[in-house]
């Protein structure tokens, strides 16, 4: 669940640099992340070409830190999430509840289950 976050914080935040996107996943999910946890899932989604990093220098300081923005891949990765995702009610308080026609309702079965195919 923490791709989909990330993804979604660097889109709207871009470039981001890594101590504001551990700052914004917690403000948004209330998820405390560790810090080896973040950057071990921020290199796998460099790795899978999802994100890209440059190195900038820190105002004030001038030392060196990567600010991480989305390639196209990743916005199209994004996209494809953003598409099959269903907000269950009463999932986030603010947040408007959305079923995206795409995907089967929560509380029906799907089609091959509600025409006894077997799914196994």
């Amino acid at each position: 669940m923490l791709t989909p976050v990330i993804l979604t914080i660097v889109a709207e935040h871009q470039p981001i640099g890594v101590a504001a996107i551990a700052e914004k996943v917690t403000a948004a999910t209330g998820w405390h992340v560790t810090e080896r946890g973040l950057y071990r899932t921020l290199k796998r989604l460099q790795d899978s070409g999802l994100l890209a990093s440059a190195d900038t220098s820190a105002p004030r300081t001038g030392a060196k830190r990567k600010d991480l923005s989305l390639t196209p891949l990743g916005t199209r990765y994004l996209a494809g999430i953003a598409e099959n995702l269903v907000d269950l009610p009463g999932g986030v308080p603010g947040k408007e509840c959305t079923t995206s026609p795409a995907a089967p309702s929560p509380i029906e079965p799907a089609p091959h289950q509600q025409q006894g195919i077997p799914t196994g």
